[in-house]
Protein backbone atom coordinates (compact mmCIF):
# COMPACT_ATOMS: atom_id res chain seq x y z
CA UNK A 1 0.00 0.00 0.00
CA UNK A 2 1.20 3.70 -0.46
CA UNK A 3 3.14 5.37 1.94
CA UNK A 4 0.38 7.99 3.67
CA UNK A 5 2.72 11.08 3.46
CA UNK A 6 2.99 10.42 -0.22
CA UNK A 7 -1.19 10.14 -0.20
CA UNK A 8 -1.04 13.26 1.56
CA UNK A 9 0.72 15.29 -0.90
CA UNK A 10 -1.11 14.44 -3.80
CA UNK A 11 -4.69 15.02 -1.70
CA UNK A 12 -2.84 18.77 -1.06
CA UNK A 13 -0.91 19.86 1.52
CA UNK A 14 -1.62 22.82 4.17
CA UNK A 15 -0.09 25.16 6.60
CA UNK A 16 -0.19 23.54 10.03
CA UNK A 17 -0.14 19.44 8.39
CA UNK A 18 2.17 17.45 10.31
CA UNK A 19 4.12 14.31 9.93
CA UNK A 20 5.23 12.53 12.78
CA UNK A 21 7.63 9.10 12.23
CA UNK A 22 10.36 7.04 14.54
CA UNK A 23 13.75 5.90 13.99
CA UNK A 24 15.92 3.79 16.73
CA UNK A 25 19.88 4.75 15.89
CA UNK A 26 22.37 2.12 15.82
CA UNK A 27 26.03 2.53 16.63
CA UNK A 28 26.72 0.76 13.16
CA UNK A 29 24.89 3.89 11.39
CA UNK A 30 26.97 6.04 13.32
CA UNK A 31 30.09 4.34 11.62
CA UNK A 32 28.28 4.35 8.23
CA UNK A 33 27.55 7.49 8.25
CA UNK A 34 31.31 8.44 9.48
CA UNK A 35 32.76 6.44 6.89
CA UNK A 36 30.18 8.37 4.08
CA UNK A 37 30.84 12.13 5.39
CA UNK A 38 34.36 11.35 6.36
CA UNK A 39 33.01 12.45 9.92
CA UNK A 40 36.17 10.73 12.46
CA UNK A 41 35.12 13.11 15.11
CA UNK A 42 36.32 11.33 18.47
CA UNK A 43 33.25 12.12 19.99
CA UNK A 44 30.97 9.17 17.72
CA UNK A 45 33.88 6.38 18.43
CA UNK A 46 35.88 6.99 21.30
CA UNK A 47 34.68 7.02 24.75
CA UNK A 48 37.44 8.11 26.65
CA UNK A 49 36.88 11.34 24.38
CA UNK A 50 33.40 11.69 25.38
CA UNK A 51 34.31 11.28 28.74
CA UNK A 52 36.03 14.01 28.63
CA UNK A 53 33.51 16.08 27.16
CA UNK A 54 31.10 15.89 29.46
CA UNK A 55 28.71 12.92 27.68
CA UNK A 56 27.85 9.42 29.33
CA UNK A 57 28.66 7.52 26.27
CA UNK A 58 29.57 7.97 22.67
CA UNK A 59 27.09 9.94 20.45
CA UNK A 60 25.45 9.52 17.33
CA UNK A 61 26.38 12.14 14.43
CA UNK A 62 24.25 15.04 14.81
CA UNK A 63 23.48 15.37 10.70
CA UNK A 64 22.41 11.51 10.87
CA UNK A 65 19.61 12.05 13.41
CA UNK A 66 19.23 15.64 11.55
CA UNK A 67 18.71 13.67 8.13
CA UNK A 68 15.81 12.08 9.17
CA UNK A 69 13.80 15.47 7.22
CA UNK A 70 15.11 13.14 4.35
CA UNK A 71 12.75 11.02 5.12
CA UNK A 72 9.55 13.64 5.47
CA UNK A 73 11.04 15.49 2.44
CA UNK A 74 11.46 12.30 -0.09
CA UNK A 75 8.03 10.98 0.78
CA UNK A 76 6.32 14.52 -0.08
CA UNK A 77 8.83 15.07 -2.88
CA UNK A 78 9.87 18.29 -1.26
CA UNK A 79 12.82 19.80 -2.90
CA UNK A 80 15.41 21.58 -0.27
CA UNK A 81 16.81 24.97 -0.52
CA UNK A 82 17.86 25.18 2.72
CA UNK A 83 17.96 23.87 6.02
CA UNK A 84 18.87 25.12 9.53
CA UNK A 85 20.00 22.79 12.53
CA UNK A 86 20.00 22.92 16.30
CA UNK A 87 21.53 20.35 18.23
CA UNK A 88 20.37 20.64 21.81
CA UNK A 89 21.20 17.49 23.39
CA UNK A 90 23.63 14.15 22.24
CA UNK A 91 21.38 11.41 20.61
CA UNK A 92 23.02 7.69 21.82
CA UNK A 93 23.34 4.60 20.26
CA UNK A 94 19.85 3.21 21.09
CA UNK A 95 17.99 6.30 21.47
CA UNK A 96 14.87 6.34 19.61
CA UNK A 97 14.22 9.57 18.02
CA UNK A 98 10.85 11.30 16.91
CA UNK A 99 10.46 13.84 13.88
CA UNK A 100 7.88 16.34 13.98
CA UNK A 101 7.92 18.45 10.95
CA UNK A 102 4.98 21.00 10.24
CA UNK A 103 4.54 22.85 7.46
CA UNK A 104 4.38 26.46 8.55
CA UNK A 105 3.64 27.94 5.00
CA UNK A 106 3.03 27.63 1.19
CA UNK A 107 3.10 30.01 -1.59
CA UNK A 108 1.21 29.05 -5.05
CA UNK A 109 4.57 28.51 -6.63
CA UNK A 110 4.95 25.51 -4.27
CA UNK A 111 7.87 27.25 -1.69
CA UNK A 112 7.66 26.20 1.39
CA UNK A 113 8.40 26.48 4.93
CA UNK A 114 8.81 23.93 7.67
CA UNK A 115 9.82 23.30 11.38
CA UNK A 116 11.19 19.98 12.62
CA UNK A 117 11.06 19.10 16.41
CA UNK A 118 13.35 16.32 17.68
CA UNK A 119 12.51 14.37 20.89
CA UNK A 120 14.08 11.23 22.39
CA UNK A 121 12.21 8.55 23.79
CA UNK A 122 12.14 10.51 27.36
CA UNK A 123 10.51 13.30 25.38
CA UNK A 124 13.40 15.49 25.69
CA UNK A 125 14.24 17.99 22.30
CA UNK A 126 17.31 16.87 20.65
CA UNK A 127 17.30 18.26 17.74
CA UNK A 128 15.21 21.83 16.27
CA UNK A 129 15.60 22.37 12.18
CA UNK A 130 14.03 24.99 10.11
CA UNK A 131 13.94 24.20 6.42
CA UNK A 132 12.81 25.90 3.38
CA UNK A 133 12.01 24.32 -0.39
CA UNK A 134 10.16 23.33 -2.85
CA UNK A 135 6.64 21.26 -3.27
CA UNK A 136 4.98 19.65 -5.56
CA UNK A 137 2.94 21.53 -7.71
CA UNK A 138 -0.23 19.94 -9.70
CA UNK A 139 1.65 18.45 -12.79
CA UNK A 140 4.20 16.54 -10.52
CA UNK A 141 1.34 15.58 -7.78
CA UNK A 142 -0.33 13.74 -10.81
CA UNK A 143 2.74 12.01 -11.63
CA UNK A 144 3.21 11.23 -8.18
CA UNK A 145 -0.74 9.83 -7.70
CA UNK A 146 0.31 7.82 -11.27
CA UNK A 147 3.68 5.86 -9.76
CA UNK A 148 1.50 5.53 -6.18
CA UNK A 149 -0.90 3.33 -8.36
CA UNK A 150 1.76 1.58 -10.41
CA UNK A 151 2.60 0.77 -6.84
CA UNK A 152 5.67 2.96 -5.59
CA UNK A 153 7.86 0.48 -7.08
CA UNK A 154 10.99 3.26 -6.55
CA UNK A 155 9.75 3.70 -2.82
CA UNK A 156 10.91 0.97 -0.54
CA UNK A 157 8.49 2.81 2.25
CA UNK A 158 4.98 2.04 2.73
CA UNK A 159 1.95 2.68 5.01
CA UNK A 160 3.43 0.57 7.61
CA UNK A 161 6.25 2.41 8.60
CA UNK A 162 4.24 4.01 11.59
CA UNK A 163 3.87 7.53 9.96
CA UNK A 164 1.36 9.92 12.09
CA UNK A 165 -0.42 12.71 10.11
CA UNK A 166 -1.96 15.52 11.63
CA UNK A 167 -2.18 14.47 15.12
CA UNK A 168 -1.31 15.86 18.42
CA UNK A 169 2.17 14.25 20.18
CA UNK A 170 -0.28 11.86 22.70
CA UNK A 171 -1.78 10.59 18.97
CA UNK A 172 -5.39 12.35 19.46
CA UNK A 173 -6.43 14.21 15.86
CA UNK A 174 -6.04 17.77 15.43
CA UNK A 175 -9.57 19.41 14.95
Amino acid sequence: MANPLRKKTIQGLQPGDTFCFTRQFSEKETRDFGDLTRDYNPVHYDRRWTKTKGFSDLICHGLLVGGMICEFGGQVGWLATGMNFHFLCPVYFGDTIQCRVTLTSIQENGRAEARAEFTNQAGKQVVLATMTGRLPLEKEKTLLDQMVSEGDPSNKLSENDGYRINQEPGGSLKS
